[in-house]
């Protein structure tokens, strides 16, 4: 008989209009746990599915024996994000799942390999299908990737563990998460991530709320994470900045070796100082708006890997 892992492992699965896959899902899900964990739970945030969802999650639950199944059902619907983030409060264990969607498109060695690769010393552990990313997905990891600093790139991922360290860091770090990865990203603990050979399966349509919802989330994520807001502020006004000099110098050419209408050069000129103060005055706002965003999103008052104590 195989010994038990003595950790507690909580999985948090987003539910929205699964009906399709979440059965099969959460069958591998908990086999995994009840064969190799002591004590395990697993948590469904319904995002306020339409369909059956919860009732095959409460048939499945009723399959359980050593885990636990808890139904989390949002008032509305919240998106992956906070829904994800009320599934991770009511999490308990000493290391927590995170399954962004119901795709069963990995074997059930997977969940154990990226758990037992945290046990090296890793606090988040992310599982990678080797297959293509959408063109839509790889075209915003490869904007926000150059766009930021942070030493850990970004891709797609099925699910990921976290130690109880990480979810400790990320509550002091921020009150709310607007996207979870970018924020696991830079909290400075150590990452890693396996890749795993996808089985096909039947891609689940988004409905129009979802979709809505993540290119939201992509466009408010590339603007508070990264770099390209503020680089195309900056270029914009500096360039702008430089037409007001350009029709200023233009207007004296003028007014020194022509005859303009009454007046022109001095409008021009008043017009010239007046966009170039007002494009100073953008640049300092901009610069302050992008302080804000550190401050509230990015940073944090220290960042450290590990203590040990010789």
């Amino acid at each position: 008989m195989t010994n038990k892992e003595k950790n507690f492992m909580s999985a948090v699965v987003y539910v929205h209009n699964d009906e399709a896959s979440v059965g099969a899902f959460l069958r591998t899900v908990m086999a995994v746990l009840q064969e190799h964990f002591e004590h395990s739970e697993i948590i469904c945030v319904n995002d306020h599915s339409q369909d059956s969802s919860v009732e095959i999650i409460r048939r499945i639950s009723r399959q359980a024996d050593s885990t636990t199944v808890t139904l989390l059902n949002m008032s509305y619907f919240h998106g992956v994000e906070t829904a994800m983030n009320a599934g991770i409060d009511l999490a308990i264990g000493d290391f927590v799942l995170e399954f962004d969607a119901c795709i069963p498109d990995f074997a059930a060695s997977v969940i154990l390999g990226v758990y037992q690769k945290s046990l090296e010393g890793y606090d988040i552990v992310s599982a990678s299908p080797d297959r293509r990313q959408r063109l839509t997905s790889s075209i915003f990891y490869r904007v926000f990737n150059r766009f930021t600093d942070f030493s850990y790139q970004l891709g797609t991922e099925r699910f990921r563990v976290l130690s109880r360290r990480v979810i400790n860091r990320i509550s002091s770090m921020n009150k709310s998460v607007p996207y979870r990865k970018a924020v696991y990203a830079n909290c400075g603990l150590k990452t890693a991530n396996i890749r795993y050979e996808a089985a096909d399966t039947q891609n689940t349509k988004e409905d129009r709320a979802e979709r809505k919802y993540r290119t939201d989330l992509a466009v408010n994520s590339i603007i508070l994470f990264t770099e390209l807001g503020y680089r195309f502020a900056v270029t914009m006004t500096v360039l702008m900045m430089a037409v007001a000099v350009l029709v200023a110098l233009y207007s004296a050419v003028v007014y020194l070796f022509s005859t303009p209408v009454a007046g022109w050069t001095t409008t021009i000129f008043f017009m010239s100082f007046a966009f170039f103060g007002l494009f100073g005055i953008l640049t300092i706002i901009i610069k302050y708006l992008q302080i804000l965003v550190d401050l509230v999103f990015r940073r944090k008052k220290y960042s450290f890997e590990s203590i040990e104590k010789m």
